[in-house]
């Protein structure tokens, strides 16, 4: 699990069969925040994130704003 302060890169998808779009993870002391690469469109609270490593599956959550 990620620790307060830390950054990781990790290839994200927020809908079922998106392509996954590289992304820099960050923790902090509210949560964990998604800075893609590049911009994403409609992204809404109440839909799921998750990160991969490779093909594996490292985590996932659900948007909050």
């Amino acid at each position: 699990s990620m620790q307060c302060g830390e950054r990781r890169r990790y290839m994200v998808r927020i809908r079922y069969r998106q392509p996954l779009q590289s992304a820099e993870l960050i923790c902090d002391s509210d949560g964990i925040y998604i800075r893609f690469d590049e911009p994403q469109r409609g992204i809404t609270a109440g839909q799921f994130a998750a990160w991969y490593d490779g093909d594996m599956l490292i985590g996932s959550g659900t948007i909050e704003k």
